[in-house]
Parts: C-alpha cells; structure tokens; sequence
C-alpha cells in the first residue's frame, strides 16, 4: 500500500496541500478530482516523489520514498505527467521501450521485447510502433506515453505494491479513447497495481474508480466511493456548480451539470 501521511506542501506561505491523507491500494483506482488550481498536480508529485512536502511523508509498504534507491523505485511506480517532451528523434516503439530502463539490469532482452509488445497492445499504439514520434496527434502521443508507463510496471521485477499515477491521461483524447485508455488502466489495477488518475471528467471517474477524492484548496473535502462522493450537494459545493445524480449502470451515479443557479437579488 502506498499511504500519503499528513502532507503540507506550502509556497510563499500560502498551502498547496494541507494535512493530505490518503491511500492507494493495490487493485483500485483513486480518481483524484478536483476545481482547477485544487492541488491535484502537486499531490502527484508528491506522491511520486518529485517534490518533497514541508511536512508529512509518503510510504511504500513502511518504507518512506527516500529510502528507497531511484531504480528500484522506478520497477514499482510509474508516473504520467500532463506532458511529456521528447527531445530525439525516436519511433513511437523506441519511446515506449524506455518505460524499461530501470529493468536494464535485471530482465533479458527478449523479456523487455515482449514487455513493450504488451504495453504497446494495451495502450492501443501497435499501429504506430515505426512511427516518428514527433509527427503523431497530441492524442497519439498521450498513447505512447501511456504505453510507456504500462511497459514500466511491466512484470514482477519487484515484490510489493506497484503503483500507476497519471495526471489526467484522458485530456487530449477523443470520446472512445478515453475509455479504452481507463479501460487499461483498470486492467493494470486488476492486475493489482494501485492507481492515482487526476480526471476532470466526473462521469469517467464514477465509470472507472473504486474510490474518488475531491480536492479543494489543497485540502481534501470528500472522499469515498463514488455514490457517496458524487453527491448534487457536494458537487455543487466544490465544483460550483448546478448538478443532479442520476442512476447509471451498476448504481454508478451519473452527473448532469450546468452553470450554478443565479442568485436571486434580494426584494426589500
């Protein structure tokens, strides 16, 4: 398990995070949503490892992150961040075959082919495999990147949690790759990887998730499964919002929004 402990992240003394607790759990997904300007980004990075927290800590397993040697690290937690440059030119497989540079030194080649094969497979970029890179969609890209992450996580090179973080991987992608990319990501999660996704889409989330997180102003304000999170109330209150919940397949809520309600002036 991956437990996020009391984590304040402050800059210029305002908080970005404030006394964040959370767990990820091997074979969930924990949508993390949240108002732009919430702390989303800055909770991955936390949890990732990236940025250091002013207070509190991140564990895997009891281990706190910096315990942990960087490549070994690297073999259980991969992470997709809202962009990704590449600076070579390299093929839309050669992109994807770097996801297994942490297992340089301890898989056999022939295991790091087929991990980019599955990885590939998964994310749906086998089309693009002899691709430039640099002439693929914002989409595609995403894809590939996507790949790249699965293909890190690829196989037990490590024992314990494994964990997926991506910040919000469905953004430049059309209505039906949206869902092939959470589906594959839920088939990372059944496979017992523990997932953190950053989505804006409150729908995908109630689609996808085990267990959704609103954060507000850096403090988290909901949390729980997504009937119980994804409240008319609460999205209301957090989103700003006019929302209803309606029924969806398998009593997943389904959100209809609009812009909040006009306030009524006063008749003296």
């Amino acid at each position: 398990m991956i437990a996020i402990d009391r984590v304040t992240v402050l800059r210029n003394g305002r908080a970005l995070l404030r006394d964040v607790v959370l767990a990820l759990v091997p074979g969930q997904i924990l949508a993390l949503l949240g108002p732009n300007g919430a702390g989303k980004s800055t909770l991955v990075r936390v949890a990732s490892g990236e940025l250091t927290p002013d207070s509190g800590g991140v564990w895997i397993d009891g281990r706190q992150l910096p315990a942990i040697p960087r490549q070994a690290l690297a073999r259980r937690r991969a992470v997709l961040p809202q962009t990704c440059n590449v600076g070579f030119p390299m093929t839309a497989e050669e992109v994807v075959a770097l996801g297994r540079s942490p297992h340089a030194r301890t898989a056999l080649r022939r295991e790091n082919d087929a991990a980019v094969e599955r990885a590939m497979a998964r994310a749906d970029v086998l089309a693009l495999r002899d691709r430039a890179y640099g002439t693929l969609s914002g989409g595609e890209q995403q894809r590939v990147h996507l790949a790249r992450v699965f293909c890190q996580l690829d196989g037990p090179a490590e024992s314990g949690t494994r964990c997926l973080m991506l910040d919000e991987p469905t953004s430049s992608l059309d209505l039906s790759h949206q869902h092939q990319v959470l589906q594959a990501v839920r088939a990372m999660a059944d496979d017992g990887v523990a997932v953190l996704a950053v989505l804006h889409d409150l729908n995908l989330a109630a689609y996808y998730a085990d267990r959704i997180a609103i954060l507000r102003g850096g403090v988290v304000r909901a949390l729980g499964a997504p009937a119980e999170v994804l409240r008319s109330d609460l999205v209301e209150t957090l989103f700003d919002v006019s929302a209803a919940i309606l029924p969806g397949p398998g009593g997943r809520p389904i959100v209809v929004s609009g812009p909040a309600a006009a306030r009524q002036p006063r008749i003296v």
